[in-house]
């Protein structure tokens, strides 16, 4: 990338301050900021560094106010966070030249594979799968019978797509995940053995979801594992077998979510979270890094801590009187032992 000032000023509706000609050809953090590159400032912590970095320019609020002498040039936009996001999407995404299907991978003729798509090398893309305009197929996907691929959407290398499942547009998924595996579904036998139950539903991912690496999306054993439109999932994540997550629910790495639970819209669910199966759980909820969640919740927007999970306050209150067990145990002791006297006495 390299734009002037005020050319990126003007794909951004903003306004400058300072040096309009000057020529941007990268991006950097405002505290390492070097000449040709472009910072941002939306965080105050870090409105120090805006009088001393070496960057270029930065983009800062329409209302940021400066304390001090500003050395750089400033380009002012209505939320600097979002203007940041939109440039390194546009300018820091190789794989949105990709088009065209690479040898050594196997397209079955039934196959539709939409305009200005790409298949990279070694990919295999079974019967009847249908791939929307503009998707990125990275070397070592897999795509079983019957796949259904919106447009815009990136699969990163090693994704595994068993057969049936839905992913709607824009949809990013990272390296080593795997969505339609078998749930976890056996019965127990009389002789204490297990008998593998069929899982013969799918997966449905909405538009709008990014999902991180090495995540398993297991298939409904009846009907469809849901993910909604929107949601972001970090690496390391379990959804079980007839799970919903909700439109716009963010979950954090390690987290995992048991059979036939359903998450509301806007859930926010820590690291390490656990979610027991066949729970309803209501709009908003927040759950803090390794809660573990064991009943359903029907409030909304409540926030949640600790195992098995607590509103936010109890959860404060019984770690405080978790950190004086010792000294309230030497207190009793204490009692115990002057009561033994009074009674000898």
């Amino acid at each position: 990338m390299q734009i002037s000032v005020q050319e990126l000023a003007h794909l951004l509706s903003g306004t400058v301050e300072g040096d309009a000609s000057a020529l941007l050809n990268s991006v950097s953090k405002i505290e390492e900021g070097k000449t040709g590159t472009l910072s941002f400032l939306a965080n105050p912590k870090y409105e120090a560094h805006l009088y001393t970095t070496g960057s270029t320019a930065v983009l800062v609020s329409k209302t940021f106010t400066a304390t001090q002498e500003v050395l750089t040039t400033l380009i002012r936009v209505e939320d600097p966070y979002a203007a940041f996001t939109f440039l390194l999407e546009k300018f820091s995404n190789p794989a949105a030249q990709l088009s065209g299907i690479e040898e050594m991978s196997f397209v079955d003729p039934s196959a539709q594979i939409g305009k200005d798509s790409y298949v990279g090398a070694f990919a295999y893309i079974s019967k009847n799968v249908e791939v929307g305009e503009n998707a990125k197929i990275f070397p070592h996907v897999f795509l079983g019978a019957n796949v259904k691929l919106g447009k815009n959407c990136t699969l990163f290398s090693g994704v595994k797509i068993y057969h049936e499942c839905i992913i709607g547009d824009n949809c990013i998924i990272h390296s080593g995940t795997v969505v339609g595996a078998d749930g976890f579904g056996f019965a127990p036998l009389a002789d204490r053995s297990y008998k593998k139950i069929p899982q013969t539903g799918n997966v449905i991912i909405e538009s709008d979801v990014e999902i991180g690496s090495n995540c398993s999306i297991d298939r409904a054993t009846m009907g469809s594992t849901i993910i909604r439109k929107g949601a972001k999932l970090d690496n390391l994540i379990q959804v079980a077998h007839n799970v919903e997550i909700g439109e716009h629910n963010v979950l954090a790495g390690q987290a995992g979510v048991a059979g036939s639970t359903k998450l509301g819209k806007y859930v926010v669910v820590g690291g390490q979270v656990a979610i027991a199966g066949h729970l309803q759980i209501a709009d908003g909820n927040q759950f803090g890094g390794q809660a573990g969640v064991q009943a359903s919740i029907k409030e909304e927007d409540k926030k949640w801590f600790g195992t098995p999970a607590m509103e936010v306050r109890d959860s404060l209150r019984a770690s405080a009187i978790h950190r004086r067990l010792p000294e309230l145990l030497s207190r009793i002791e204490a009692l115990e032992k002057e009561l033994k006297n009074l009674k000898s006495e």
